[in-house]
């Protein structure tokens, strides 16, 4: 049918377009390059078909002439076929010779541009390609040759002598012949040289030096591709422009445990820190097989005085059950509502709902305290919440002499999606801290990660949201390094980035 030839950008997520985002939701196949961030294939349709071609430097999963047959193969079968390929197809990216394979094969293609790192890259490490003081143009240079031509096309001389910045894509093998080519041509040895590594990632890395001397110290510290080399005067500004690096968390591996679900808030605060996120969801949030009771107790709100939500999933289920039979907010008229903490709350202002009382500290020790100064003894009370949960709330209620329900609206179960590359990064150094947002993330890790294991490569710190999920990890011998003062995920996530700062 068709085949679109998307940039998939240089590896930071939000450098996708838009229209690369809109062809992958809709796209019947996906095929995909090694410095494509994996993350965009969250945005394919689940029937999507996934196939990944590994093209990285001397090392093809599959090579150009497969990979162009694969997509004539798969267009002719009246499929809508995305070709995701890391920066822009067009930027020495061989997004050329396979649209001119799709001509030729009589197959519809589009192209759809994207970032490039040669822009990219060097705006991220704090360099811009031009300024006044400094370069009014700019090159664009492969530093890997077709090996088939017989001698070099690029005219060193002319690239010696303007005043460009000099920026060479997949050179990291032969930066000592462009350095060496660049000053035989008359170019001064003391050029600012700069090449950067997985720029715009969390893993960027940036080193500086002149052009005498840059092959041998990108070689000395294990800069290796995919690396960026710019050469010129604009270099000078990246000790003024440079923010990116200098980021709290910039290049600590942080794992989240909270469940894929809940999980997107807190990975976001991380990511905007600098932090490179590893997702270990521990637990799953999943409906009931059986909601009646759920509507039974909705139809008997009137003969409760107070509704007690825990969580955001509590807020979430019990309204979708009252969707589901026809009800809105106004079926809650008769009910104080209490919120655990400003998330929750914030759900329910979502559905038209101010919660009459949310405790100073967001825990169910508070909300008893607080709901008791209000006057609960001989109220009704209905606590939708998870299957299993702390039973303190409802206990304690009762002993103040309330009448409590608890009714479970969905359940959690352990889920392990992750774990090999958690125990990966985990033994290869590359974790410092990993994040518990319950007592339940805690339990479930240490279901699947054995203490023994985790002790024997032990990060740096161990972060709990707080006191009770900090009390169930000293269960298993660990005492968490980071505790915030107010008990919610934007909190946790700045006392991480406050350890790591100090």
């Amino acid at each position: 049918m068709k085949v679109y030839l998307l940039g998939a950008g240089p590896g930071d997520p939000g450098l996708l377009t838009l229209k690369a985002k809109a062809v992958l939701e809709v796209a019947d196949v996906v095929v995909y390059d090694y410095l494509v961030n994996e993350s965009f294939l969250n945005y394919c349709k689940p029937e999507a078909e996934i196939i990944y071609v590994g093209k990285k430097g001397g090392d093809h999963t599959l090579p150009q002439d497969q990979i162009n047959a694969l997509l004539v193969e798969k267009a002719k079968e009246n499929m809508v076929v995305a070709r995701l390929k890391g920066g822009d197809p067009y930027v020495f990216g061989r997004g050329a010779e396979e649209a001119e394979e799709l001509v030729a094969a009589g197959v519809n293609f589009e192209v759809v541009p994207g970032v490039t790192s040669a822009v990219a890259a060097p705006a991220y490490a704090g360099i811009p390609l031009t300024h006044r003081r400094y370069a009014s143009s700019v090159s664009f240079i492969t530093g890997h040759e077709d090996p088939t031509k017989a001698e070099s096309v690029h005219n060193w001389d002319a690239l010696a002598k303007s005043a460009s910045t000099l920026v060479f894509f997949m050179g990291m093998k032969n930066l000592p012949d462009i350095a060496a080519n660049l000053m035989a041509a008359g170019m001064a040895p003391d050029m600012p040289a700069a090449v950067v590594r997985w720029g715009t990632t969390c893993r960027q890395r940036t080193h500086v030096s002149t052009l005498d001397k840059i092959a041998l110290e990108a070689e000395q510290l294990g800069f290796t591709a995919p690396s960026l080399i710019i050469i010129g005067r604009v270099i000078a500004m990246r000790d003024v422009l440079n923010t990116f690096e200098k980021r709290p968390l910039f290049g600590k591996g942080v794992v989240v445990t909270r469940s894929r679900e809940q999980a997107s808030e807190l990975v976001a605060v991380l990511d905007d820190l600098g932090a490179c996120c590893i997702e270990f969801p521990t637990i799953k949030v999943e409906p009931l097989g059986d909601y009646s009771h759920v509507e039974k107790a909705i139809l008997g709100l009137a003969h409760y005085d107070w509704l007690v939500f825990t969580s955001v999933n509590g807020v979430h289920y019990f309204w979708q059950q009252l969707d589901e039979i026809g009800l809105d907010a106004r079926v809650l008229a008769g009910c104080e509502i209490a919120a655990i903490g400003p998330a929750t709350a914030a759900a329910l202002a979502a559905k038209g709902i101010k919660a009459d009382f949310v405790p100073a500290k967001y825990v169910a020790e508070s909300v008893v305290q607080g709901m008791l100064e209000r006057g609960v003894a001989g109220k009704r009370v209905l606590i939708p919440r998870a299957a299993e949960a702390r039973e303190l709330l409802p206990e304690e209620l009762r002993a103040a002499g309330a009448m409590v329900d608890v009714l479970t609206v969905y359940e959690t179960v352990m889920a392990a999606e992750g774990l090999n590359e958690f125990l990966k990064k985990l033994k290869a150094g590359e974790v410092d801290c990993i994040t518990f947002a319950s007592s339940s993330t805690v339990d479930n890790f240490f279901s699947l990660v054995p203490p023994d294991t985790l002790r024997d490569s032990l990060p740096a710190a161990l972060a709990c949201i707080g006191p009770v999920t900090a009390k169930t990890l000293e269960k298993y011998g660990f005492t968490a390094n980071i505790q915030p003062e107010d008990y919610t995920i934007p909190a946790l996530a700045q006392a991480v980035a406050a350890f790591f700062t100090h």
